[in-house]
């Protein structure tokens, strides 16, 4: 008969079963060890963030559409005063050149080139085409016109609407030589000041525009007299079949005949 054995269990055998416990650790899963994948909840918060950041782009755009909108309503500041305000008045003469006249102003308080344009370059011509003036100058322009016989055909509306002209203004920096490619190359600054519509008078019946046209050419002819005289010469004088006087000699002279003079009082 077998006889049980009662001992307990050798520390080999128990070292044994530690190291297989050692082991099965490693492989052993756990159940709250799950790998992580996004819920529903941090999907809509991605997408509710994305949502906000394309919502703020889209108020941002629209905010500048709608300054750029408002800044291009505002009206444009005038830095110029014409007289006439908007129109170009000219003698009803059919086959003769005629002219007109509008005084142009600086009102701002800086320095600003002006030009003209028309839309009949040919059969026009403005005098001075352009020009540069300082804080409160003005100046009268002439503009001259060649007006064609009437046609049968044409309507008075029809002939107002063939020859426009404009005037452009730019601010420039102080006292500068005026030259037209000044408005090309700062085309982005340049202002429309106005655009003028020819309106013909009929020169047998007297009118306050008829009167006022008169006086402005007769202003500007007497400015551009001014201007054509040479300047004041503050060389030699001439005197006489071209006789120069030099003040220096003119002094020396004088010197000498008190020197001269002088001497005959001592002797």
């Amino acid at each position: 008969m077998p006889i049980a054995d009662d001992r307990p269990p050798s520390d080999s055998g128990r070292r044994g079963s530690k190291v297989w416990g050692l082991f099965k650790l490693p492989f052993r899963t756990s159940s709250n060890t799950t790998p992580h994948t996004p819920t529903l909840s941090s999907s809509y918060q991605i997408e509710g963030s994305n949502a906000h950041k394309n919502s703020e782009n889209r108020s941002t755009s629209s905010g500048i559409s709608v300054s750029s909108v408002a800044r291009s309503l505002l009206p444009t500041r005038r830095r110029l005063r014409l007289d006439p305000r908007n129109k170009l008045y000219f003698p009803n003469e059919p086959g003769k050149q005629v002219q007109s006249a509008i005084k142009i102003k600086n009102t701002s308080k800086s320095h600003v080139a002006f030009k003209f344009q028309t839309t009949a370059p040919k059969s026009c011509f403005m005098r001075p085409p352009g020009g540069i003036l300082t804080p409160g100058e003005s100046i009268i322009a002439t503009v001259f016109k060649f007006v064609e016989p009437p046609d049968n055909n044409e309507k008075p509306t029809d002939r107002k609407r063939k020859v426009k002209f404009k005037i452009m203004s730019l601010k420039v920096k102080g006292v500068m030589d005026y030259v037209p490619e000044l408005f090309d190359e700062q085309k982005d600054l340049v202002s429309v000041e106005q655009i003028l519509q020819v309106v013909f008078l009929d020169m047998t019946r007297p009118s306050t525009a008829l009167d006022k046209l008169k006086r402005q050419l007769a202003e500007a002819e007497a400015a551009l007299e001014t201007r054509k005289k040479p300047p004041e010469d503050a060389g030699p004088k001439i005197v006489g079949d071209g006789l120069v006087i030099d003040e220096w000699k003119e002094r020396r002279e004088r010197y000498l005949a008190r020197q001269q003079v002088d001497g005959e009082d001592s002797v």
